[in-house]
């Protein structure tokens, strides 16, 4: 049996013993987390092979024509699959402690069942070799998901959370349907083929396609759903949501254009475009985000959107026949598909422990992580620093595949100029407002002092859920200081989809940065430990230390409550990003010799929520309010509708 299959087939098999076992609580989770980390374990293993050689996979099941399931593997599929299988594994072994029996043990067991459907589901999605294969498990990956993020059905926030993901879900599902039955029409094949396409047919699927993946990947302004979806998931499901799930939005992308290769002037600047507004609009937005959550759900927006600046400059290389801003857009993209999966994965698995340990999500209430939690503290800091995009972390390196993607294309036509330079000022923008928005979180959850009770009382104990923080932290630095490996894969990846023509240069781009940025990485490490010890040994030589309160301006009865919040901390920052994040206060202010309680609330509005609610929501609601006089309650009544539709029907058929 293939390695993919038999991974497949072990983990879906430990959620359907999950669901059989869940009387007997600790046994029904050893069994899905070992069914779960060995299914990854051994597919992440055949995944790192394939994806560092080229071993060609291909497998045929045979069912009714067309119905014909077909998987292949290539360097593309195989890159992803190290994500998924990487991340699930960490996230399986993350669950073992973070889901409580006093949680409900069948609902527990439900959790791991749709949690190894939505993992088998995933990598049938990026294997999936003809177009039927891939809407079967895009639509397993899509429910499985929809019912992990209602996993706590009493809560009616969280109900409403999964109906909106349902929504975009499918209609991006149908998005896709549409670009593939177009395809079908022109091809009449349900392979990833483009024979007989026309250039424009081929720009109208792609631009469609691009709608429906990117509602998955949470493109702007096709977005909505994600910061409501992820603080309602499990904290290890939204760790695989944001890590993994949303990429596969990002493989469709690449896979279909890869299939088409439109080379038609424009679309790789409506990509570049597109990305750099999610970035930025991504990362405001999460400035403005009080629960922790939801601010690494918007978070992962501004991620999304450097992953699409990246293909758009790969993109226009291939339009303008430059190779090597091919190669370095291209492979920038995915090596941040890989970054983003190691740090955010870790950040929402690091949030999910506050969470769990606490029950607090909202910053402001926080304060004090590193000295009640030490490991979660550092491996936080690990993550904040390394979604920064600073050196010597895995952020960087992405990130500086795309900067000098697009510094290449400054010296072509002043056309490919304008669109390089957008592209580097947004990157630019949006590294700043990043560094601005995780110097907020660190400053507020990690440092100062707890801000309430139950916080001071937290621990972090817990192995299985710290194990998996430390893992990643420690991929961050290494994929930071030693990027060749991760950096061949990438590069492996885009010879698989066919723009690796660099007959003429000397030597490979990617393989010539790998070393620089190692010793670069080795010499910025070596400079700061160096500055460390003159520090050490010269300004705090025979020195005392002395520790007191902190000067409160004459006030004699602080509290830890009068620290410096998050929301001073933004404000400024969110008052010139106002027109594009409106804020709207609810202040009681301080007045009179006796005053009352003062309270203050501040709320950053998502443009497209308000927009989708006033165009879209409101006029629908008046409208089938208007046709409510149809729901009678007679069951006569609605006979006489099926039998009417049923004529109707057979009248036009």
């Amino acid at each position: 049996m293939a390695f993919p299959l038999l991974s497949v087939w072990i983990m879906v098999s430990g959620g359907f013993l999950a669901l059989l076992l869940h009387g007997r609580f600790s046994l029904m989770k050893w069994v899905a987390m070992l069914s779960m980390i060995t299914g990854c374990g051994l597919g992440m293993t055949d995944a790192l092979s394939r994806a560092l050689s080229d071993i060609p996979f291909f497998l045929s099941i045979n069912g009714p024509s067309p119905f014909t399931l077909e998987f292949s593997i290539d360097g593309l599929s195989a890159f992803f699959l190290v994500v998924i299988f990487g991340i699930c594994f960490l996230a399986a072994i993350y669950s073992f402690q973070y889901q409580r029996e006093s949680a409900g043990r069948l609902k527990t067991a439900t959790s791991y069942f749709f949690f190894s459907l939505l993992t088998a589901a995933m990598v049938m999605v990026v294997t999936a070799a003809n177009m039927l294969t891939f809407l079967l498990a895009w639509e397993i990956m899509s429910l499985s998901s929809f019912f992990l993020v209602i996993q706590d059905y009493q809560s009616e926030k969280n109900r409403k959370a999964g109906y909106l993901y349902f929504v975009f879900s499918h209609v991006g599902a149908m998005f896709i349907m549409a670009a593939f039955g177009l395809m079908y029409h022109y091809t009449g094949s349900t392979a990833f083929e483009a024979g007989g396409l026309t250039p424009w047919a081929k720009g109208l699927i792609f631009v469609m396609a691009f709608v429906g993946f990117g509602s998955k990947a949470g493109v702007f302004p096709f977005h909505v759903w994600l910061p409501h979806a992820h603080p309602a998931a499990p904290s290890h499901i939204s760790a695989v949501m944001s890590g993994v799930m949303i990429k596969t939005g990002i493989y469709g992308m690449l896979r279909l254009y890869q299939v088409l290769d439109p080379r038609l002037p424009g679309l790789a600047v409506m990509v570049m475009i597109v990305g750099v507004i999610s970035g930025v609009l991504g990362v405001v937005y999460a400035l403005g985000q009080n629960d922790l959550k939801r601010l690494l759900a918007y978070s992962s927006i501004e991620n999304i959107g450097i992953i699409l600046i990246g293909i758009g400059i790969g993109m226009m290389g291939v339009e303008t026949e430059n190779p090597v801003m091919t190669i370095m857009g291209f492979a920038g993209g995915l090596l941040h598909v890989l970054n983003h999966a190691l740090f955010k994965s870790l950040l929402f698995m690091g949030a999910g422990m506050i969470l769990h340990k606490t029950g607090i999500h909202t910053l402001d209430a926080l304060g004090g992580v590193m000295k009640k939690m030490p490991i979660t503290g550092i491996t936080f800091l690990v993550g904040a620093l390394a979604i920064s995009g600073l050196p010597p972390l895995n952020g960087f390196v992405g990130e500086f595949f795309i900067y000098r993607g697009g510094f290449l294309g400054i010296g072509d036509d002043l056309w490919v100029f304008s669109c390089s330079l957008v592209a580097i000022v947004g990157l630019a923008l949006i590294g700043g407002l990043a560094l601005a928005c995780f110097t907020r979180v660190v400053g507020v959850v990690l440092l100062g002092e707890p801000r309430t009770p139950s916080f001071a009382a937290a621990n972090e104990s817990g192995m299985a859920m710290r194990i998996p923080m430390v893992i990643l932290a420690a991929g961050c630095m290494l994929m930071g200081i030693f990027p060749g490996l991760f950096i061949d894969m990438a590069h492996l990846a885009v010879s698989a989809m066919g723009y690796d023509n660099l007959s003429g240069l000397p030597e490979k781009p990617a393989c010539l940065w790998s070393l620089d940025l190692t010793r670069a990485s080795l010499f910025f490490i070596a400079a700061v430990l160096a500055v460390l010890a003159i520090r050490k040994i010269i300004c705090h030589a025979k020195k005392p230390v002395r520790r007191s309160c902190t000067w409160g301006c004459g006030f004699t009865r602080p509290t830890p409550r009068m620290q410096y919040t998050g929301t001073s901390y933004a404000a400024s920052i969110l008052d010139f990003f106002r027109p594009v994040a409106p804020l709207s206060e609810k202040e009681t202010p301080v007045s009179g010799l006796f005053p009352k309680p003062a309270s203050y609330h501040s709320h950053v509005w998502d443009i497209v929520e308000i927009g989708l609610y006033m165009w879209v929501v409101k006029p629908v609601m008046v409208v089938f309010d208007k046709l409510r006089w149809i729901q009678h309650g007679d069951i006569h009544l609605y006979i006489g509708y099926i039998l009417l539709a049923i004529v109707v029907l057979l009248f036009f058929v």
